[in-house]
């Protein structure tokens, strides 16, 4: 070959090799040296592959099967990298097959082109990483139902505008972060089903020219189904982009999460204390106690974006079918994997360290009128116009504020000499608790409600990550 005993996969064409600038600046092992596994079992399925059609005979399969089988306990170890030159990992697994069985190496390409090869590879460890994160985030959820339970009726003010709006059931807050992450883990799984489909057998772009099986192939490696067009193999990263989507989208939610909790747990909230195991100190001033967890996690939402927008520039130009542009895919992958699987460890630990302290909440609920849409509410019950209704409870709250007095400062008989319209039970209506009973819509806040959708919830975490 033109470049000596350095092995190319390529480079028959070519007088003269590569340029040591262009090997430096295309060089992919540092970073694509991660599938190396998956490649060596891709390239294990395939020599079974080679055997059924004749390539490879009984014996020469087994030996290549034995060799990769070394080779995946060797590869786990830094010892397997150190000092390789390599073009990609495809090369370099190359290179130590044919130092365990000489010519036989060069039978294993057969037929197979490296833009299947780094498709398959990709879509193995995208499977793998995909499990993981829905196994992360199941655990995360687990948590969050517990730390409902532990304050299941906790009473809590809702935010609009980030100004206190109604009086919910923390229970109930903490399952609107239950339902996103169940969207979370259903667009997830959506994703897997795609990275999902086997390509090997496509060719570089126009399909094997061997009769490959390539059903048997799939079920070889565990696919559910094979792709259907080798143009598309060889030029599609969109499935790669519906996970980075679906890991922006959580990671957008951990983030607003990582958010309210940083509110709740500042001074000015005082809601709940976070574990010492997941906050900091300050260098220079002793009394801190920061959330450096949940704003790395808010810091790291950057990564996880900035990948699945990296990946869609990367891709937007590039003609049918495979650009080497494409092996930009990798790095924005693995970071966004990578920073989604430690930001949902992190934030399920910060889950079970929380403690709630339920009597700052309930006060903010109960002197801040927002029990003042119950109230409304209760007069157009009473068959008052809800306008009229909405404009009378604002009057009250106007009149309660320019002279000084809280809800429970309301007796019977003040309301009904404020106006003949608010009638004596709607005192009762004045503790945030009582309102809250009449939202027995599915999906609401009351008590009743809330016990059920946590169940429900619970009884839900069986499939979530299947």
């Amino acid at each position: 070959m033109p470049t000596g005993d350095k092995l190319q996969l390529w480079g028959g064409r070519f007088e003269t090799g590569p340029s040591a600038i262009f090997e430096s600046f295309s060089g992919s092992l540092h970073f694509d040296k991660r599938l190396a596994d998956c490649d060596i079992r891709g390239s294990q399925a395939f020599a079974r592959a080679l055997q059924r059609v004749g390539i490879l005979t009984a014996e020469e399969s087994a030996a290549l099967v034995a060799a990769f089988d070394e080779m995946r306990v060797e590869a786990r170890e830094a010892a397997f990298y150190e000092g390789a030159t390599d073009e990609d990992v495809h090369t370099l697994i190359i290179r130590k097959l044919k130092g365990k069985v000489a010519g036989l190496a060069d039978k294993i390409h057969t037929g197979r082109s490296r833009n299947e090869q780094v498709s398959l590879d990709t879509r193995l460890w995208l499977r793998e990483a995909i499990d993981e994160t829905r196994a992360l985030l199941k655990a995360l959820m687990t948590e969050l139902l517990a730390l409902a339970r532990r304050h299941q009726n906790a009473v809590i003010p809702g935010y609009t505008h980030l100004r206190r709006a109604q009086p919910v059931l923390w229970a109930h807050y903490c399952l609107a972060y239950f339902e996103m992450f169940a969207r979370d883990d259903e667009r997830l799984a959506q994703a897997r089903a795609r990275v999902n489909v086997c390509p090997l057998g496509s060719g570089a772009l126009a399909g094997s020219g061997f009769p490959f099986d390539r059903e048997a192939i799939a079920r070889d490696l565990g696919f559910d189904a094979i792709t259907r067009n080798s143009m598309d193999v060889s030029g599609d990263r969109d499935w790669v982009l519906d996970y980075l989507y679906a890991a922006s989208t959580l990671m957008l939610h951990l983030s607003r999460l990582s958010e309210d909790w940083i509110l709740y747990s500042s001074d000015e909230f005082a809601w709940m204390d976070l574990g010492d195991g997941v906050t900091s100190g300050s260098s220079l001033m002793p009394q801190k106690k920061n959330p450096d967890s949940l704003e790395l996690i808010r810091g790291k939402c950057g990564r996880v974006f900035g990948s699945l927008t990296s990946l869609f520039i990367t891709v937007k130009g590039t003609p049918m079918t495979y650009n080497r542009d494409m092996q930009e895919d990798k790095e924005p992958l693995f970071i966004a994997a990578d920073q989604l699987n430690g930001s949902l460890a992190m934030i399920a630990e910060v889950t079970r360290t929380v403690v709630l302290k339920p009597e700052a909440p309930a006060e903010a609920a109960e002197v801040s009128w927002a029990v003042a849409t119950d109230v409304a509410e209760a007069l157009a019950r009473n068959g008052t116009p809800f306008h009229l209704a909405h404009k009378l409870a604002g009057k009250l709250v106007l009149h309660s504020l320019q002279n000084g007095i809280k809800p429970a400062d309301w007796t019977p008989e003040k309301l009904a000499a404020f106006a003949p319209e608010l009638t004596g039970e709607m005192a009762a209506l004045m503790n945030p608790a009582e309102g809250m009973k009449s939202r027995q819509v599915p999906g609401g806040t009351a008590p009743e409600q809330v016990a059920r959708a946590l169940a429900e919830a619970e009884a839900r975490l069986v499939n979530i990550g299947v």
